[in-house]
């Protein structure tokens, strides 16, 4: 199966600051960027939730603009603005009819460059976090990954929640806001981002142009190494459920480790999005046992999780966690033979061609491979990849996940 190749472009400022610009010919909507390298990771101690809050926040007035302004300067022309944090990085973007890149690169690098946090904005949003802070503990199926997590990367700071926590909010300030984008927000720990109809070139150098202006030299902030191992655990809390939530787990590979396109194959296989995936198979087709069984990754630089989710009857859960347990067993003793390898692949590639249609998603996931990698892999060295993968290495990345560990919430 043929991946279309995307048509984008990458340079370097002087700066320090990388570009990349993806070419979508006739394509009706821009989206422009930037993917600066820091999130919850690299909260400070006591400062847990910054990364999250100053995403918040960095809308809320810069030197030249109020916020009334920053939020009509693209809504104005039919676009809109939007942002978001993970555990490594912070995303600050926009959408916007095709013809307005300059536009939308000048109000980022406003908000990068010049956001002022006034106090009694930052009074406001607090609340509106705490509240997006009690919501999501209000929901298990989402309040499980974050407690697996702790587990699972005890003792780094790739545990705590990304939102943080009611008692760190109440610390956050002007002044700490202001010197975190000082710090962090500099063209060397960043990748600035287009995908639409302009051509990369121009589009590379609007963003260039725009965003080197702006922003203060300096360079990327420096990050401890090493990550400490992982112990097995099985936990059960009690939180007065009527269903029990489960995350079974275990660390894997980074995002640098050559194992890494295997984990994303036999993770499709076993609880991908495919109604065809094992764990759905057996727990939700033969048994019906859950509504909803799914398997994912996450890979940062260093280190990475495997997980897999479901939601059951807690007289259920043993049997459940059982099924699961057996079915990655299975694939390490050599279920996969090669016909249904080749199978699988070939439905992954598929999920990837229509994947490969949402603009939004891929640039960001491009510019994300680009700041954390320094490369970026095309559709042909990804299916290449794949090609190379045997049954051996399946049945042996399924036997490094082994024993998994548990959390579940009921």
């Amino acid at each position: 199966m043929r991946i279309p190749e995307p048509h984008f472009e990458i340079a370097t400022a002087p700066s320090g600051l990388r570009l990349i610009a993806l070419h979508r010919p006739g394509a009706a909507m821009g989206i422009a960027g930037i993917d600066v390298h820091v999130g919850s990771r690299d909260d400070d101690p006591g400062h847990h939730g910054l990364a999250h809050f100053v995403e918040h926040t960095i809308f809320k007035g810069t030197r030249r603009r109020s916020s009334w302004h920053i939020i009509n300067r693209m809504e104005a022309v039919g676009g809109e603005l939007g942002a978001f944090t993970t555990k490594e990085e912070t995303v600050v973007y926009s959408l916007f009819p095709g013809g307005s890149p300059a536009r939308a690169a000048e109000l980022v690098a406003d908000l990068a460059a010049n956001s002022q946090f006034p106090a009694a904005q930052l009074d406001r949003e607090r609340e509106v976090v705490a509240d997006e802070i009690d919501s999501y503990l209000d929901t298990p199926s989402d309040a499980v990954y974050d407690d697996f997590d702790d587990l699972l990367f005890a003792g780094s700071p790739l545990g705590h929640n990304i939102l943080g926590n009611r008692e760190a909010l109440a610390r956050f300030d002007s002044d700490i806001c202001r010197r975190y984008l000082a710090r962090w927000y500099v063209p060397a720990n960043m990748v600035a981002f287009y995908a639409g109809p302009m051509r990369p070139d121009r589009a590379i150098a609007i963003l260039e142009r725009t965003l080197s202006a702006a922003l203060p030299a300096g360079a990327a902030p420096a990050r401890p190494s090493g990550i400490a191992a992982a112990p097995h655990f099985e936990r059960d809390r009690s939180i007065g459920s009527h269903q029990s939530h489960t995350v079974a787990g275990a660390r894997i590979p980074g995002l640098g480790d050559p194992r890494r396109h295997t984990i994303g194959l036999l993770t499709n296989i076993l609880g991908g999005p495919g109604m065809n995936s094992l764990l759905n198979v057996e727990l939700r087709e033969r048994r019906g046992l859950v509504y909803n069984v799914e398997a994912s990754t996450v890979m940062y630089t260093d280190t990475g999780a495997f997980t897999v989710y479901y939601g059951c009857d807690p007289d259920d859960e043993p049997r459940c966690r059982r099924l699961v347990t057996d079915t990655v067993a299975r694939v390490a003793d050599g279920y996969l033979t090669p016909r249904r390898l080749d199978l699988a692949r070939k439905q992954y590639l598929g999920q990837m061609v229509v994947g490969s249609e949402n603009t939004e998603s891929r640039i960001t996931a491009m510019a994300r491979s680009l700041l954390l990698t320094g490369r970026i892999a095309t559709p042909r060295d990804t299916a290449a990849a794949l090609a190379a993968i045997t049954p051996a290495d399946i049945a042996s990345a399924a036997a490094a996940l082994l024993p998994l560990s548990r959390l579940t919430l009921r």
